[in-house]
This record gives C-alpha cells, sequence and structure tokens, in this order.
C-alpha cells in the first residue's frame, strides 16, 4: 500500500511533529510534509494551541507547488473550525492531489471527518502510516481522549539500595546534574507536574523547567487534602506556571486566601476515601482541564498510591551509584509473593547511563494498541524568549537545549509568534523534587 518514499516522508513528518512536543499542549503534537515524489516542497508543524496547525506552515511554505503534490501529515487533519480553520479545508483549496495520515484522529469533532472531506473534494486519502509510532508520540492526547484520563509518568530517583533518602529527610543529591538535567526534558514533554503537599513542605520544589528556554511552563497540581499549602512557597509566589490545588478542605479563610493568586486554581475530586482523595477519581478531572501526559514527582507515600490504583503508565527511575544505608524506601507497597511466580506487569523498554547514574524506563502491560516507545533523544529545540521575532526561512527554529546527539532538524518558516507567553489561569483542553 505505501511505498519506501511515502515511509521517508511520513518519518520526516514524525521528526518535525517532534519539534513541538515541549509546547502544543493540550493539542496533538503535528508534523506535516508536502511533495512530489522526493521532492519537497513544504514542511511545518503545530507550534501552540490557538496557532496554525502544521499542514497551513508547510502550505505556506509551498504555496502553489503543493497543487499536484501528496501532503504527508502525521495526525488526521481537522475537519471544523476551532480557533483556525479546518485544515482539510486548507488543503482542499490548495490544490494537493493525495494526503497520507499516519492515523485518524479520535477527537470526536474530527474522527474520520476530515479524511471524507477531503475523498468528497477528489483528493486521494490513505492512513495507517507509521501509526504505532504517531501514537507514541501523542499518547498524553490520545489517552485523554480514548481514556478519559492522562497518560501518568511516574519519575523517581533512588540510591544503588533503593533509598530516595536518608532517615532524617535529606536527598540532596542522590542524583548528578546530569540526570537532574534530564527531568527537565521530562518535566517539558509534559502538560503537569504532580507532587504532593509533604513535598510541598519538605523541599518547596518549583516543579518548572530552567535548563533550557521552552516556550510553554508546564502546569503543576499539588494534592493537599487540609489546604497546608504555605502562601509564600514556590509554587504560590511563582505565577509563570498554572497551579492547580487539589483539596477536601473547604476552610473558607484558607480559600480566600488562595484566591488572590491568579495562577491558582482550586478544584475538589469528586470522592474521597477516609478523608484522602481518591486518585481514580481524580484523574477524569485532571483530563477534563486538557492534562493529557502527566509528570509525578512524589515522595513514597504518593507514589506508592499511585501504583497501588494501577494508575501509572510508566516508570521513570534514575539510579545513583550510592549506598545510603538506612534511609526511606523507594516505595511503600505491602508484600507481593506473586512477582515471584510470573515475569509480572512490568517491561523495561529502555536503560540509559547518564552520568554515572542509570536511566531506567519501564512501561506497564504494552500492547499492540497502546504505546511504544521511542529511542532516547535530547532534547529538542526551545524557542525563544520574549522579545525575538520569528525566524525565517533560513534559520533554525531555536537552539538545541543541550549538546545534540542526533542532527539537526529541518529549517521551517512557520509564520506564527515564537514568542513566549505567560499560561493562562485556566489551564486548555525523586531524589526527591527540589527547588534547584
Amino acid at each position: 500500500m505505501f511505498s519506501a518514499l511515502d515511509t521517508q516522508m511520513m518519518q520526516t513528518a514524525l521528526e518535525l511533529a517532534k519539534l513541538g512536543r515541549f509546547s502544543t499542549s493540550p493539542n496533538p503534537r503535528v508534523g506535516c510534509v508536502i511533495a512530489h515524489g522526493a521532492q519537497i516542497v513544504g514542511e511545518g508543524f503545530h507550534v501552540k494551541a490557538g496557532e496554525p496547525h502544521a499542514e497551513v506552515h508547510a502550505l505556506r511554505q509551498a504555496q502553489a507547488a503543493a497543487k499536484g503534490a501528496t501532503a504527508y501529515v502525521t495526525l488526521e487533519p481537522c475537519s471544523h473550525y476551532g480557533r483556525t480553520p479546518p485544515c482539510a479545508e486548507a488543503l482542499i483549496h490548495s490544490g494537493v492531489a493525495r494526503v497520507v495520515a499516519a492515523m485518524t484522529d479520535p477527537n470526536p469533532l474530527v474522527a474520520g471527518k476530515g479524511l471524507s472531506m477531503l475523498e468528497a473534494a477528489g483528493i486521494r486519502t490513505e492512513s495507517g502510516l507509521l501509526e504505532a509510532q504517531a501514537r507514541e508520540l501523542n499518547r498524553g492526547f490520545l489517552s485523554r481522549i480514548e481514556r478519559g484520563r492522562p497518560f501518568i509518568r511516574l519519575k523517581c530517583a533512588a540510591s544503588l539500595d533503593g533509598k530516595t533518602a536518608l532517615s532524617d529527610g535529606r536527598s540532596f543529591w542522590i542524583t548528578g546534574k546530569a540526570a537532574r538535567e534530564d527531568v527537565q526534558i521530562l518535566r517539558a514533554e509534559s502538560c503537569a507536574v504532580l507532587t504532593g503537599i509533604g513535598t510541598v513542605l519538605a523541599d518547596n520544589p518549583k516543579l518548572n523547567v530552567r535548563s533550557f528556554p521552552t516556550l510553554r511552563q508546564p502546569a503543576r497540581i499539588v494534592l493537599d487534602s487540609r489546604l497546608q499549602i504555605p502562601l509564600d512557597c514556590h509554587l504560590m509566589t511563582d505565577t509563570d506556571s498554572p497551579t492547580v490545588i487539589v483539596t477536601l478542605s473547604s476552610d473558607e479563610q484558607r480559600l480566600q486566601a488562595l484566591s488572590a493568586f491568579e495562577h491558582i486554581r482550586i478544584i475538589r475530586p469528586s470522592e474521597h476515601i477516609n478523608g484522602r482523595i481518591n486518585l481514580p477519581s481524580l484523574m477524569p478531572q485532571l483530563a477534563e482541564l486538557g492534562f493529557g501526559e502527566v509528570l509525578v514527582e512524589a515522595g513514597s507515600t504518593l507514589a506508592s498510591a499511585f501504583l497501588k490504583d494501577d494508575l501509572v503508565d510508566e516508570i521513570v527511575l534514575y539510579q545513583a551509584p550510592k549506598l545510603l544505608g538506612a534511609g526511606k524506601p523507594l516505595f511503600s507497597l505491602p508484600e507481593n509473593p506473586a512477582a515471584l511466580l510470573s515475569d509480572g506487569p512490568w517491561h523495561s523498554q529502555s536503560v540509559e547511563i547518564i552520568g554515572q547514574d542509570i536511566k531506567w524506563v519501564l512501561r506497564k502491560n504494552p500492547s499492540k494498541k497502546s504505546f511504544l516507545p521511542l529511542p532516547p533523544s535530547p532534547p529538542l529545540p526551545a524557542y525563544r524568549p520574549k522579545g525575538n521575532t520569528s525566524p525565517s526561512t533560513s534559520q533554525k527554529v531555536g537552539a538545541a537545549a543541550k549538546k545534540p546527539k542526533t542532527s539537526a532538524s529541518p529549517s521551517i518558516a512557520p509564520t506564527a509568534s515564537m514568542s513566549s507567553s505567560l499560561p493562562q489561569k485556566n489551564p486548555s483542553p525523586a531524589n526527591k523534587p527540589s527547588s534547584a
């Protein structure tokens, strides 16, 4: 059905889509290539929600050369009017002869309508090329749409003997600088970073991205049943990221004090158990807020609770070659004799040496339809800070956050502004975490 050239072009489109992995939330990451045979006449990727989609950027670059060409898109072109016009309509007006999509869009607003619109206009359409890779790239978006809950990635850091801190709570630093910088990439990829009030009180974390410039900071989510969060902690005073506080408290005085902070949003889970937040009931609420990929950076108690409730899709464990002896364990779980009798549900996806530490990535019960692991990759180009103009066609989009392991990404010329903007109040559809 698909030729080797088709596969090559879709691979290029997927690489373009990856350029948006730090910025498109809650929208999917999408790339587009427009080509006549082996000659590429237009490239583009979706940069930011509310701004032009990948197809529009590619068509603007191709201009009249799009007529009679094939458009390779990593996700079915949209067919509805949202904050931007339908991409299917733009493709029709451009005169392309063929559209190849890596996968159909499960969003009910699209769900095959985009391809149908193209076919009705006489454009040949095909889908399913490199679908597994496309699904992996948008695992958070797909989880939110298909499962009604975020894709949960649990980040942990421990010593060689499985301790996350000394018995007095000290944990700075178990892992090395390189591993801590790698965590910054995990944060940048995530829609939100989630922690518990215990970590906030103990470490006063910022939970943001500081190692390299990024167009969008992740939101922060704090589970705080009794509204103990200090008004002068970093999550309150740092207004660059929207912060969601999940609580069971109805303390009007505390709620009034928190309402003075524009970047703070208070939500209550629909259920609670014995005075504790019911994590399974919270997941749909986070999905409704537009959070597709959530990074959990928390202590042993909360991390263990996510595991007990079978909510973790991926574990990223950084292990340092240090022996702490007596101290706090990685997890607090009941004894599990059944683990000795089977391979267990967790499957190793990758092991990587970062500095002197090991990064071990595990996935839960991978399935044919589920998300396939991508190989480790360096941080993708970040965007220019406020005040800089959009790059021209001949310029690279941003600069690498750290030394690249792969070749530079293709030059493109998005017309949308690359200037950073602060997140809005309502986010749209460890070595213990620290402030450092």
